[in-house]
């Protein structure tokens, strides 16, 4: 019995032993397989795994360390969390109805109103100006016609002259008639001399009559119109032939609009213009385009097209602005995209829009497209977009800026790139021309920036002055002086002419900068939070730099960036001084940030 009890055992032992060696080195190697397979996955991982810092979310390395602003150890950054395209960003549900972002889907369609959309000014008729001079010299004793815009009609007199030459003449005219019966051809040579400093036999023949030499000659208009310059005073001394006054007649005058290269190949000498202005809304007045100015102006873009108004009636004065249209003026395809003016940005050699790529989430990517002609409010658009694709019609500045401050590509930054490695950094709305270690750009160079008048630019600086008395008022913890600079913003957007803009695209660009730099300087006025306008003052600030960005104020000014602000995302401001002022943190946090670009 205990034999049998012993032989069981042992065939049970060898039966286990048989049954690993046929099944076990199977599982083992199954087993062997998965933690291999598992180790080369991790180490894929691995290898994909990007290091940032939590102070600053703009570092990103591809290995672990320190972080080259702070020191502190680097984490491990969420790769890919958000599933987006490299050009792609994605906007809070806030900030889309803070700024009220609107989106459009466009589609192909013959278009409805079929003509060429220009602006341009009415300028005084040069072919009919006309200089009134003075025919001899002397001292000026009288001016009938004071002031510009006065009506004058040939042989009106215009002024009244003491001349020592004229005395002389008429000295010389009184010996020779006294002799003029021995002496004819005397005679008559000193008349024509008188004659030729435009006294009428009428003058010449009472100055015989009187016996005595006149001192005081009136000088007459030789011809009608409007005084548009005034060129002495009472008192002035004057010689023969200097100009007295300009005069314009304004019975035609000049309509000039601005075309783009795009635009010439469907224009040319003798279409129909159909003229409009804002000072007669329901009227349409018809002209015919008289001249194309042969030459392009290099800093506009643009060519002079030129057609004249009948202005017997007195509508039109010069420096008012109007718009024409040609009908008929309209590219050789029929079927083409269009969007409304408002969708598109515009940096002097690009046009952008942006688009939403994603109709249930707020994710938008930049397209650069080429334009067609303006045809009323829209755009016709050649290449970029396709039928369907969903465009932001409203608010495109502010996704604009969220897209710079992203580091995504953008209106000034066709590469993209917010990531720095150490201190070699750029902002991310200027690309990647980086002079030294703080990422300073000269930007006297730029192309994007948009010609305007010194006018138009001072009144530009006067709020970019006030909004650095905002910045130092949010440096200083100053919520009450906050509130008034912004309350001088506003007032300072009033003040800003428009009119000024002669170019459409600048002016379109300017009016959704105003608007939105007015919605911030509002919000920041009306609240007695800093934090809350501190809030406000993010989106302020994106706007601002495009403004400067876009016309200039001047003056050097610095791009700062905090990435601690709005809860970690980051944000800019504008400095006049290279140090660091915080105004997101104030005393809390005073030298938080950096320098990331300079606008020269």
């Amino acid at each position: 019995m205990n034999k049998n009890i012993i032989y069981i055992g042992v065939a049970l032992i060898v039966g286990l032993l048989g049954g690993f060696l046929i099944f076990g080195g199977d599982s083992a190697d199954s087993a062997t397989n998965e933690v291999t397979e598992n180790h080369n996955h991790s180490e894929e991982i691995a290898s994909n795994q990007m290091w940032t810092c939590s102070m600053h979310p703009q570092i990103m390395q591809p290995e672990p360390g320190d972080c080259p602003i702070c020191g502190m150890d680097l984490i491990p950054a969420e790769a890919g969390a958000d599933g987006l395209m490299a050009d792609q960003f994605k906007m809070t549900d806030n900030a889309m109805a803070l700024a009220n972002i609107q989106t459009s889907i466009v589609g192909e369609g013959e278009i409805g109103n079929n003509f060429l959309k220009l602006s341009g000014k009415i300028k005084a008729n040069e072919e009919s100006n006309a200089v009134q001079v003075t025919y001899f010299g002397g001292r000026i004793e009288q001016l009938y016609v004071n002031s510009t815009g006065e009506r004058v009609g040939a042989g009106q007199r215009l002024a009244t002259i003491y001349s020592p030459d004229l005395v002389a003449a008429q000295q010389e005219l009184l010996t020779a008639s006294s002799i003029k019966e021995s002496q004819p051809e005397l005679y008559k040579a000193v008349k024509n001399k008188l004659k030729l400093w435009k006294l009428s036999e009428k003058q010449i023949n009472a100055i015989e009559a009187a016996g005595k030499v006149q001192e005081y000659f009136p000088v007459f208009a030789t011809v009608s119109g409007t005084v548009t310059h005034k060129m002495v005073e009472e008192g002035d001394y004057v010689k023969q032939g200097q100009p007295l006054y300009k005069i314009a007649n304004l019975n035609t005058v000049w309509a000039e609009f601005d075309a783009y290269e795009n635009q010439i190949a469907s224009l040319k000498v003798g279409q129909t213009i159909k003229v409009t202005t804002n000072a007669y809304r329901n009227e349409v007045f018809d002209a015919k385009v008289s001249f194309i100015d042969p030459l392009l102006n290099s800093s506009t873009r643009t060519v002079v097209v030129r057609a004249v108004l009948n202005n017997k009636n007195d509508l039109f004065k010069p420096g008012m602005f109007v718009e024409g249209k040609i009908e008929g003026a309209q590219e050789s395809t029929s079927s083409k995209i269009t969007v409304p003016a408002t969708a598109v940005m515009w940096t002097g050699e690009r046009s952008v829009v942006y688009i939403k790529t994603n109709p249930n989430e707020a994710v938008f990517e930049m397209r650069e497209v080429l334009l067609g002609n303006a045809n009323g409010d829209t755009y016709t658009i050649i290449e970029g977009l396709q039928n369907g694709d969903e465009v932001v019609t409203n608010g495109t500045f502010t996704v604009d800026a969220a897209a710079q401050l992203q580091g995504k590509k953008s209106m000034m930054n066709t590469a993209g790139g917010k990531t720095m490695t150490g201190h070699e950094g750029h902002l991310g709305m200027q690309g990647n021309n980086s002079d030294d270690s703080k990422g300073n750009t000269d930007h006297s160079e730029m192309k994007e920036r948009i010609a305007v008048s010194n006018k138009f630019q001072g009144q530009l600086k006067q709020v970019f002055e006030d909004y650095i008395l905002l910045k130092d008022a949010l440096v200083n913890d100053d919520a009450k002086n906050a509130q008034q600079a912004g309350m001088q913003i506003i007032q300072s957007l009033k003040n800003v002419d428009m009119k000024l803009l002669s170019d459409e695209k600048a002016h379109n660009h300017w009016m959704t900068i105003q608007k939105e730099l007015n919605t911030s300087a509002n919000a920041i006025s009306s609240n007695t939070d800093i934090s809350k306008q501190r809030g406000h003052f993010k989106h302020l600030s994106a706007h601002m730099i495009s403004s400067v960005q876009l016309f200039g104020v001047n003056e050097n000014v610095y791009i700062q960036f905090c990435p601690m602000a709005d809860n970690n995302k980051g944000a800019y401001w504008i400095s006049l001084e290279e140090e660091v002022r915080n105004p997101y943190y104030g005393e809390a946090m005073l030298t938080c940030g950096e320098v990331r670009d300079t606008l020269k």
